[in-house]
């Protein structure tokens, strides 16, 4: 188990959260919530000891593991070592063991070899590689990569070894910041699986909805200063948590109520005959005094798209025989497609199987190799890249009331404030420096310029990447009730299964267009 102890963090002027005491059991998945700047983070990386609590203690089990995102560190590493040493002791052993080995035998080193091979044993360290690739290929890393070192394979791949490096050695407890992020929608599966069979303490943070209310079993949520647990999973613990609150606010109104009615007869008869009444009265009221309600630190994005007065016309896009590859490598090959008018399209499928390209081409920032792609009459197209660099230049100097007034000449100022308020830049928010902005705040930004340039067809690449459980709502909600054309790319089967009218999912054997939502793809699949 994981004991907390009065821990508290404040940043500057800002508590995050003060005298935190909960212990989070075996066999309880948890999943740990809070808007971005809530400190998810923080606390997870206080509890592994990374960074120092302002006050109290924290308990840890034998055996942590841990989703560290140094990958930089491990780059000269080879992919199956890197997963091993999520076994502290097993790769302490291992590494001692070699440099042993290295040197000229004399009875001390017979000795501490034989002290050696009894740790390795007890840690199943004999089985260590074929455990090791085991969790490699349930995550998606090809065996080829396997031997490799870290520097030399795919970026998303490097993300997966770091997740399996977490997973290895039967930890007793598991903390996963973002775990699904870079992993496809095969791979989130096979983990979901894998935490289901977990019988230890888990504590999770995931921006994706659908994984959390998959995986947990109860909810660690930070909010009004301090943590709290609610069973169930993450649409469970929204259901109470409002619940909860209406109860309180309601409370604290019938109290104010009932407050004003004996502050009323205390005035009325405070100078008569009925001073035990008023004293009795007066009394009551101390006794009533509501306490202040704290705010919740949530607060949700308002995401709405206004096509342009100029609609296109019924067909959007015409694919005809297109191609695409990369160094004589086909990603896409014959590929033929209508979307229409009004469509809302979902992406799915692996990574490195095309869907960024389809995208790309789309929007046109890149040129098909062969066929052809016709764009309908009038068509206005908002891009939202994966990468958000490839529209965003951070400028030293530029904020981000510059680049949102860039984006759309002419526009008033009043406007833009407006969308920067939507998209929870307020005050002097509004203001801040590019550089400094979050992945969250970057997103969100990009979004508020999709709003503000009145598009009628959106291609939007994974917007959901680092969106908040709030904010990934409000776009699933501004989506849907878009009246042009969208076609997203997400591995988010939340947002994708409320907002996709028609899937196209890149799978082992092609690229498979389907009228109907997700769910029914999946059945379909499935039969």
């Amino acid at each position: 188990m994981i004991t907390l102890n009065k821990i508290s963090k404040r940043v500057g002027n800002r508590t995050l959260f003060e005298d935190i005491c909960v212990t989070f059991n075996p066999g309880t998945r948890y999943g740990l919530t809070g808007p971005n700047g809530a400190g998810k983070s923080t606390l997870l990386r206080i509890m592994m000891g990374q960074e120092e609590a302002t006050s109290g203690t924290v308990t840890l089990p034998k055996r942590t593991g841990y989703l560290r995102q140094n990958i930089e560190a491990y780059r000269e590493r080879r992919v199956i070592d890197v997963v091993i040493m999520g076994n502290t002791r097993l790769w302490a052993a291992l590494e001692e063991r070699d440099t042993l080995y290295e040197q000229e035998m004399t009875e001390a080193i017979g000795l501490r070899l034989g002290t050696l091979e009894e740790i390795i044993g007890e840690e199943n360290g004999y089985s260590a590689e074929s455990d090791a690739e085991i969790l490699l290929s349930g995550t998606g890393v090809p065996a080829e990569f396997h031997e490799k070192k870290m520097h030399t394979i795919p970026t998303d791949l490097q993300f997966k070894v770091m997740l399996c490096q977490a997973l290895f050695g039967q930890p007793d407890a598991l903390l996963l910041d973002e775990p699904t992020n870079h992993l496809d929608l095969e791979s989130i599966s096979w983990l979901e699986n894998f935490l289901h069979d977990y019988t230890g303490a888990l504590i999770v943070v995931s921006h994706d909805r659908h994984f959390l209310n998959s995986v947990t079993t109860a909810i660690a949520d930070i909010d009004y200063d301090t943590l709290i647990i609610y069973p169930g999973n993450y649409d469970a613990m929204l259901v109470t948590k409002t619940a909860v609150r209406e109860r309180a606010a309601s409370e604290a109104k019938s109290k104010d109520k009932k407050i004003t009615q004996l502050r009323e007869f205390v005035a009325r008869f405070g100078a008569g005959t009925r001073a035990s009444q008023v004293q009795s009265r007066i009394r009551e009221i101390n006794r009533l005094q509501p306490q202040e309600l704290k705010q919740s630190n949530i607060q949700r994005p308002y995401i709405r798209f206004y096509p342009s007065e100029k609609a296109s016309g019924q067909v959007v896009f015409k694919l005809d025989d297109v191609s695409r590859g990369y160094e004589n490598l086909p990603v896409i090959r014959h590929f033929n497609l209508e979307v229409h008018k009004g469509d809302k399209i979902g992406i799915i499928g692996n990574n490195g199987r095309g869907k960024t390209t389809l995208l790309k081409m789309l929007a046109g920032v890149l040129q098909q190799d062969g066929g052809r792609i016709e764009l309908g009459h009038q068509v206005q197209i908002g891009y939202f890249p994966q990468n958000h660099a490839e529209i965003i230049e951070k400028k030293p100097d530029h904020t981000s009331f510059d680049w949102l007034k860039s984006r759309k000449p002419g526009i008033y100022d009043q406007e833009i404030r407006s969308v920067l308020g939507k998209m929870l830049f307020g005050g002097d928010d509004a203001f801040k420096k590019l550089p400094a902005l979050s992945g969250g705040e970057t997103a969100r930004l990009i979004l508020g310029s999709l709003m503000l340039a009145d598009f009628n067809t959106l291609v939007l690449d994974e917007p959901n990447n680092h969106l908040d459980l709030e904010s990934v709502s409000a776009l699933a909600w501004g989506l849907e009730e878009f009246k042009g054309t969208a076609i997203v790319a997400s591995h988010d089967r939340d947002l994708i299964g409320k907002v996709a009218n028609r899937i196209i999912a890149f799978e082992k054997d092609g690229i498979h267009v389907f009228d109907g939502g997700l769910e029914d793809y999946f059945a379909s699949r499935k039969k």
